[in-house]
């Protein structure tokens, strides 16, 4: 193919940039092309996923993903907003969930459990695939949790996050910050194996289940109604109060 290419101009801004190549963070991008592409795709193709951008302005305006990029185009790109209203101007993704429900790849097993001693319906299996990640994720609107950026390309996917922290507490406090959690904990309210609400259960009913010491305790018991597997308030659960206490005093990110 002969000919002058066609240039546009990109910029993306706040914690996107997390994502790009370090020598093209918090700058300008100049791309070259000669067949127009959508903005959607022009956006992946500098390692930023589509579930973390709220709004898409081409010279100016608000803009969905199918739009293409033409020569002189000047593009620019926002992450999610938590406390900016930007109505009337085009989301590109759906609104905030009231009850946030989240879906976990395979490597954040503790990350799982952490969010669901904090009350949150985390979904996680050891052997899940992305193709059942994805679909869990769409099926049951979930948010997609991962560290893994090429998950979050999938087209079906409308609600993600690429986690920066590797530590699981980190990630923990990171999520909490992100997504504005802090007043919606219900600690040791769900069962950390396998996810399901807890019910309260008298002494009775658990005692050969727990230590003889425990059962002997003026504890309050809780069950979990899939697993069976008992709870109640011992120096774990005062060691991770304490740690439940400085995740909801958390402020959400402001951008």
């Amino acid at each position: 193919m002969t000919g002058r290419p066609s240039r546009a101009a990109f910029r993306f801004y706040a914690e996107l940039n997390d994502h790009l190549a370090p020598g093209e963070r918090y700058r300008t991008i100049e791309k070259e092309f000669f067949v127009p592409a959508a903005v959607k795709d022009w956006i992946e193709s500098c390692g930023v996923p589509h579930t973390e951008i709220d709004l898409v302005t081409i010279n100016g305006e608000s803009s969905d993903f199918s739009r293409l990029v033409r020569d002189g185009d000047r593009v620019a790109v926002y992450p999610v907003f938590e406390s900016l209203d930007i109505t009337p101007e085009l989301r590109v993704r759906p609104k905030a969930l009231r009850e946030p429900g989240f879906v976990l790849d395979v490597h954040l097993g503790r990350l799982a459990r952490y969010l669901r001693m904090l009350g949150f319906d985390a979904v996680y299996s050891n052997h899940a695939g992305d193709a059942e990640l994805v679909r869990r994720a769409v099926e049951d609107r979930r948010i997609l949790l991962t560290r893994d950026r090429g998950l979050l390309k999938h087209s079906a996917v409308t609600r993600g996050y690429w986690l920066r922290e590797t530590d699981s507490r980190r990630q923990v406090a990171e999520i909490i910050r992100r997504f504005d959690l802090a007043g919606g904990l219900r600690p040791f309210s769900r069962c950390m194996e396998c996810n399901q609400p807890l019910v309260a259960a008298e002494r009775a009913e658990v005692r050969e289940r727990v230590p003889q010491a425990v059962a002997a305790a003026p504890h309050e018991f809780l069950e979990c109604p899939e697993c069976r597997r008992v709870y109640w308030q011992g120096s774990h659960y005062r060691r991770m109060s304490r740690w439940v206490g400085e995740l909801a005093a958390q402020k959400p990110e402001r951008r």
